[in-house]
């Protein structure tokens, strides 16, 4: 079984992190993310942490593309990742994972 149960783990546990820190911190998003910039140490982290978040974009864009699904049904993963990072890519994984139908004898019968 191909499932995505180890991306699904990891996306409710890292939702449920991000909601408790957004919950718990004093500040807004943004100046969270402004705060970050204004430091070269942590600038550089986030910048690093984007340029994989397009990256994955890029992969999540050729993946819905081979599959023949437009550009609109892949716009909700962009936004989420454009604020949330990994949740974006981690939602992709587990709906298309869910998706994908699975042989009904459970494999390859050769």
């Amino acid at each position: 079984m191909n499932r995505p149960y180890p991306a699904l783990a990891a996306l409710l546990a890292f939702c449920a992190y991000t909601g408790w820190t957004l919950w718990a911190s004093e500040q807004s998003l943004v100046a969270f993310g402004l705060e970050l910039l204004s430091s070269p140490d942590t600038a550089q982290l986030v910048i690093d942490l984007y340029l994989m978040a397009g990256l994955a974009c890029v992969w999540m864009y050729r993946d819905s593309r081979s599959k023949g699904r437009s550009l609109v049904s892949l716009l909700p993963y962009v936004l989420v990742t454009v604020f949330f990072v990994s949740i974006g890519p981690l939602l992709y994984i587990v709906i298309n994972g869910f998706r994908r139908k699975q042989p009904l004898n459970g494999g390859d019968a050769g």
